[in-house]
């Protein structure tokens, strides 16, 4: 009887304490983003004022239609949507493609392929920077969006097509059989047997997708040139480097407006996110 106690006041004590550390991280987490909802509705002199308050004395929203209107947000909101919603079909469709080539055909060579494939995670960005940009230069691609597009419509990134293949790997190949006795090509199989089929995975590639490519900064940094072009993660460093530390009311005003996209659709397909992550990493 008291061992049994024991065990239950040792497994509260233990619950108690992850509870307590993920409280802690939770609250070291969301502290700058709470920072940056009262900073944007503060007066500069109270933003710099030492030691800082909480709340505001006077809340300024007009910092939001200010700061929105000298960022062109209208613009740059435009040309990140656009951009951010191709970039992020084009890597569900490609990834998922070729995913389903790698996970249901056998060739030769095709494990070195696999290989390769996933041995491109292990490269940072910057080591294939200088040749990739060389490449689009050459191809007379830069100031464009095409850099952007083109590597999301071939493949849609290694992690992307592995959490595919993972996915694809868990399905009886009875389904493909059972299709093409039924007479389906390929083709026909993948779109109305296997898209289906993963669907979890799918939202939670586009989630991910959605959420990088919104906030994208250093890719579109690199490839576009023009004003009319920049992205919102571009346009709001762009204000940054005119307004300098004199209207950061401003700044985290737009800052507000530039995140609330993504946090609408992240909160919306949160349940798809974990679950795609989860079922992505289950085996035969």
């Amino acid at each position: 009887m008291q061992k049994a106690k024991s065990f239950h006041a040792q497994k509260a004590v233990g619950r108690t304490m992850i509870y307590l550390i993920l409280g802690i991280c939770t609250i070291i987490c969301i502290l700058p983003f709470i920072w940056m909802l009262l900073t944007s509705v503060k007066s500069t002199a109270e933003a710099y004022k030492f030691p800082p308050t909480v709340f505001p004395k006077k809340w300024l929203w007009t910092n939001y239609t200010n700061g929105l209107q000298k960022a062109n947000f209208p613009l740059y909101f435009k040309n990140t949507a656009i951009l951010t919603a191709l970039c992020t079909i084009g890597t569900v469709l490609s990834a998922q493609y070729v995913a389903y080539g790698f996970s249901r055909f056998k060739c030769k060579g095709s494990k070195l392929w696999y290989t390769l494939m996933l041995a491109t995670m292990m490269l940072p960005n910057q080591v294939t920077l200088i040749p990739q940009y060389l490449l689009y230069l050459k191809l007379g691609m830069v100031d464009t969006y095409l850099p952007l597009l083109i590597p999301s419509w071939l493949g849609g990134g290694a992690f992307n097509i592995f959490l595919f293949i993972q996915f694809f790997r868990t399905l009886p190949k009875e389904l493909d059989e059972a299709a093409f006795i039924d007479g389906a090509s390929t083709f026909q199989t993948f779109v109305y047997i296997m898209m289906p089929s993963v669907k979890s995975v799918s939202l939670c590639v586009l989630v991910m997708s959605l959420v990088y490519n919104w906030n994208d900064f250093f890719t579109p940094l690199i490839y576009i040139n023009s004003t009319k072009k920049f992205t919102l993660a571009i346009g709001l460093q762009f204000l940054n480097s005119s307004m300098g530390t004199t209207k950061i009311g401003q700044m985290m005003a737009v800052a507000v407006a530039t995140m609330i996209p993504v946090l609408i659709v992240f909160f919306l397909c949160q349940k798809y996110f974990v679950e795609g992550i989860k079922m992505s990493g289950i085996k035969d």
